[in-house]
């Protein structure tokens, strides 16, 4: 075995996008191919070094296999990278070029196995091309295929579709002899015409559906009981009077939520959602479920139902909607209210905050929670004081800031940055003995370009923790601007958080809080301020987390 094969640390990469890929095993393929190429190489490489994202797509690059790969180049662990090809590093050419700018700069060559790379600027130049043309290329399929799916909608197939609603069932081309179509599932039509008549006849609410649902044991198609966001669906869905819409909705950039959903990570999969279009959809006829007179008069019935409930849905009147968290189980609190007649003859409107988990849709029917109701007006009351008092007195930040920087690090920043830049010009020194050494015939070929190598990694880490310490010493200096400027601000707003609006009021909140966090005694309010240094949490978070007590009141 020659030297060459004990020094090169090498790695590989692979990724494929879909869950459909992922189960057809094409990222296996990959992985064969790769290291293929490396044991043809004369290479070896360890487990710890193999880095797949199953089911991640190439418009971001925030992948979990990604992420490792990028802190272990950083760190110097490898010294060559397999890869496919440059799509499976990103999709987006700006993407690519910088990933490839940061894996040269930490002394990492990149293979792949379609093309060399950086053989020459000529090849440099050809790999920026090629994925140029190759993003154009994607963005032209993309809009082909838009057109075609819409011809084909025109012309009435249903193969555009391809999934069908609660009571049919979607029959592919290869089952249809060559023609797609809905077929009835007549068991679960019973029940979709059950749904429309309760709303269009009895005039029930959605929630009162769900509940009748769950008293008969009807569950949807995954199993699981009826959640009112499912029913109002397909209660506005066209398909069910005959006419299934084509092109209601338009996948695009995934909206940003104001906290990640419970059991869900912070950056999703494919960070892409689905938003409606404001065109008018292409329909395409399907078997009718429900008579177009009973899909109208179950439509007015929403209607009123809305009417009716509009005060109870004006997202002002939650302060803290989409913001709180049971500490208990960890499920959303949602804004909910009653009415109550008093002695007096009068009527009165209570509103609460009521924990997802105490629903009995949750769990399979079982409630995971027993958490009390908060009355939404003390709890808003308590957050919004809270932010005023830490708008009207800057110097908390200041303070927190402070103890999690541990005083004043002026001092550690500069000897670090001294030690540094000596261990970066001695290395430097270093290389410039080994080619003096080299030339003039002191060291053979294999001992000078391990030696040098070795060098090589080591100043690049070097220099990548330089970088760090300048990055963390300008995020300092940025600290005491933004203490400064924050002082500026609360002294300007103070004198009009009083007269604030609703609206105003919720737009400071979601603005300066993260997440209210509610248990049986506590409320913890977890604002958004970013340390310097991130730790990851055990659940996945990080102790950025600001919590005080105030008045008996964890805050």
């Amino acid at each position: 075995m020659n030297a060459t094969t004990t020094t090169v640390r090498a790695a590989l990469y692979a990724r494929v996008s879909s869950d459909r890929q992922v189960e057809e095993g094409t990222i296996a393929s990959q992985v064969e191919a790769l290291r293929q190429r490396i044991q043809a190489d004369g290479l070896g490489v360890d487990e710890e070094l193999c880095f797949i994202d199953d089911g991640y797509s190439g418009a971001s690059v925030i992948r979990p296999a990604l992420e490792r790969l990028r802190d272990q180049a950083a760190n110097g662990a490898v010294d060559r990278l397999y890869v496919h090809s440059p799509d499976r590093l990103a999709r987006h050419f700006g993407y690519q070029f910088l990933l490839l700018e940061e894996l040269q700069s930490g002394g990492v060559q990149v293979i792949f196995l379609n093309r060399e790379l950086g053989r020459s600027p000529e090849d440099d130049l050809l790999l920026q091309v090629q994925g140029v043309i190759a993003e154009y290329e994607r963005a032209k399929i993309c809009e082909r295929s838009r057109r075609g799916k819409k011809h084909a909608a025109q012309q009435g197939r249903i193969s555009v579709l391809s999934t069908a609603p609660y009571g049919y069932r979607y029959v592919p081309k290869s089952e249809g002899q060559g023609q797609a179509r809905y077929e009835v599932v007549w068991a679960e039509a019973a029940v979709v015409r059950q749904m429309f008549s309760w709303v269009a006849q009895e005039q029930l609410s959605i929630s009162a559906v769900c509940r009748r649902l769950q008293e008969r044991g009807e569950m949807t198609r995954s199993g699981r009981p009826w959640h009112p966001g499912t029913v109002a669906t397909m209660l506005k869905n066209p398909a069910y009077k005959g006419t299934a819409g084509f092109g209601k909705t338009r996948y695009g950039a995934g909206r940003v939520r104001l906290r990640p959903l419970r059991g869900r990570p912070e950056v999703p999969r494919r960070p892409c959602g689905r938003t409606q279009v404001g065109a008018e959809p292409t329909f395409i006829p399907v078997p009718a479920l429900v008579s177009e007179a009973l899909f109208a008069a179950a439509a007015e019935q929403l209607a009123v139902n809305r009417q009716r409930h509009r005060g109870w849905q004006v997202r002002g009147r939650y302060l803290l909607q989409g913001l709180v968290v049971c500490a208990h189980c960890g499920y959303a609190l949602g804004g909910m209210g009653r009415e109550q007649w008093t002695r007096s003859g009068q009527r009165r409107r209570y509103a609460y905050y009521r924990c997802r988990g105490r629903q009995m849709s949750m769990d399979e029917g079982q409630r995971v929670c027993h958490s009390p109701p908060v009355p939404s007006g003390d709890l808003d009351q308590a957050v919004w004081k809270d932010v005023c008092g830490l708008l009207n007195d800057p110097g908390k930040i200041e303070e927190e800031y402070q103890r999690r920087l541990r005083g004043d690090e002026s001092d550690k920043f500069t000897a670090a940055a001294a030690s540094l830049a000596k261990g970066i010009a001695k290395l430097k020194r270093t290389m410039a003995r080994l080619i003096d050494a080299y030339e003039d015939g002191l060291l053979e070929r294999a001992d000078f370009e391990v030696r040098l190598r070795r060098a090589r990694a080591r100043l690049g880490q070097l220099q990548s923790e330089a970088e760090a310490q300048a990055h963390e010493e300008a995020q300092m200096a940025e600290l005491r601007l933004l203490i400064g400027k924050l002082q500026d601000f609360a002294a300007q707003v103070s004198a009009g958080l009083h007269r604030a609006d609703d609206k105003t009021r919720q737009e400071i909140i979601r603005a300066l809080v993260k997440r209210v966090e509610v248990s049986d005694t506590d409320v913890h309010i977890v604002y958004r301020v970013s340390p310097v240094q991130r730790v990851d949490r055990p659940e996945g978070g990080v102790l950025s987390d600001c919590r005080r007590r105030v008045g008996g009141v964890m805050i």
